[in-house]
């Protein structure tokens, strides 16, 4: 396991021996599977006359809805560097990119990519970005374009050097419209000696047992991969791999804007909510203020906005996700809601920062707070207050060398610094919103996608 992630490991790994990474990516029905299978049997050194075929992934015959999985494997082949390849290999497996459940599972699939890159004994380093296309495709689909584009949002325009076109159920001849397709769809990748995009063949009926009627067919098939494949390696040897830190940094950057941007929009609310109590309230002493005047006791019903909590949907989902909330309960204030799944406890949230929280009015210490299957919401309730009830709670805040002012003036005065308070709020959201432009690796992909 790498955090909740799945790892299948083939063979022990060696220290010394370096290792390359591919991430593959692509449609359901695409041939990852079977294009995995023909990379361990390719580096185990497996030939045709062998008649043997080894599988680490199961076949891609299971029904559509059990292939349609959100979980990322990722594969590990040790211990047989120098039979083709001069060093193990790691791939990562995407689950059916873009499958007919909808782009909300796609966005799973690059959380669980953003964990694995960011965990400790996960993958740090990536030499080569696989798009997964089989040989037939004449046009890129809007899912499939999306599909692209969200590794190129999570990666950053570097990464087009290390993207390259697997193109499989190939029967050997020339892609030329797979080619077309992604120059049409302009899609980025790694471009090739012969000013293409870079694009390797392969076949995908090496699974299949040799029988008389089918072995000049196979061993066409076995040339043609093993050839695609041979090149393939030309290509990670030669191309410098792309290293995570900085992207996991910068994406853990973006979280962190985008949670202190709804934590603002809230406080913003709640700050015009407590304006609206004052409006109210003003309201309410003018209409009684001759009665309040001759009886001290004379009360008035106003408004009265405050914090409790709100249940919401959570707890434990897929395979070690949490979806729940992070909030302080010093500020009564919602730090990271929604899309808090990765982290398990608060204090592994994206919020947190040198051991306190970005998002928060007073950036309070992790230990002020929680990550639950709650919400701070902000609810009213009317009571009743006499004319001293209100002078009390207005002037709270003042100190013993002030000058006592009437009610009014005391309203006036927490107005006026409500509206200085909202536009700070409002300057630091708009701020956040710039700081959050200015860092993105790529516009939203989601913008891209027809519906």
């Amino acid at each position: 396991k790498i955090g909740s992630l799945t790892r299948k490991t083939v063979g022990e790994k060696n220290m010394n021996k370096a290792n390359k990474t591919i991430l593959l990516v692509g449609e359901t029905g695409a041939g990852k599977s079977t294009l995995i299978n023909s990379m361990v049997n390719y580096t185990m050194g497996v030939k045709c006359d062998d008649k043997v075929w080894f599988q680490i992934v199961e076949d891609e015959k299971r029904s559509q809805a059990e292939s349609q999985t959100s979980d990322v494997i990722v594969y590990e082949i040790f211990g047989f560097e120098d039979k083709t390849l001069p060093y193990s290999l790691t791939v990562i497996d995407t689950p059916g990119y873009g499958d007919t459940r909808g782009t909300e599972k796609d966005d799973i699939v690059i959380t669980r990519l953003f964990e694995l890159f960011r965990a400790e004994d996960g993958v740090h380093e990536v030499h080569a970005v696989g798009l997964v296309m089989k040989a037939a495709l004449n046009r890129v689909s809007d899912r499939q374009k999306y599909i692209f584009d969200s590794v190129m949002s999570l990666f950053g325009k570097d990464v087009e050097k290390n993207i390259e076109a697997l193109i499989t159920h190939s029967d050997g001849m020339p892609a030329k419209n797979v080619l077309e397709a992604l120059q049409a769809a302009n899609i980025k990748c790694a471009i090739n000696e012969k000013n293409q995009p870079a694009h390797f063949l392969f076949n995908n009926c090496l699974n299949t047992a040799i029988t008389e009627d089918n072995e000049f067919g196979l061993d066409t098939a076995w040339r043609v991969t093993e050839r695609g494949m041979n090149q393939f390696k030309v290509f990670l040897e030669k191309t410098p791999p792309q290293k995570l830190k900085t992207m996991v940094e910068v994406l853990n950057s973006q979280i962190r804007l985008k949670a202190c941007i709804q934590n603002l929009q809230e406080r913003i609310k709640f700050t015009e909510e407590k304006q609206k109590e004052i409006t109210e309230t003003k309201e309410a002493l003018k209409l009684h203020r001759k009665e309040m005047e001759n009886n001290e006791k004379f009360t008035v019903e106003v408004p009265e906005y405050y914090k409790d909590k709100k249940s919401i949907d959570g707890g434990w989902w897929g395979l070690g996700f949490y979806e729940g909330a992070v909030c302080c309960t010093v500020c009564e204030e919602n730090c990271h809601h929604p899309g808090c799944t990765v982290a398990w406890s608060a204090g592994s949230c994206e919020v947190m920062k040198n051991g306190r929280c970005t998002a928060c009015t007073r950036k309070c210490p992790v230990s002020a707070h929680v990550k639950e299957k709650w919400i701070y919401e902000t609810k009213t309730r009317y009571v009743k207050k006499t004319n001293e009830d209100m002078k009390n709670k207005y002037e709270i805040n003042k100190t013993k060398g002030q000058n006592k002012q009437s009610l009014f003036e005391n309203l006036e005065e927490e107005m006026n610094k409500l509206t200085a308070e909202k536009s700070q709020l409002l300057d630091e959201s708009y701020q956040h919103l710039v700081r959050l432009e200015q860092i993105a690796l790529k516009t939203d992909s989601a913008s891209t996608l027809d519906d």
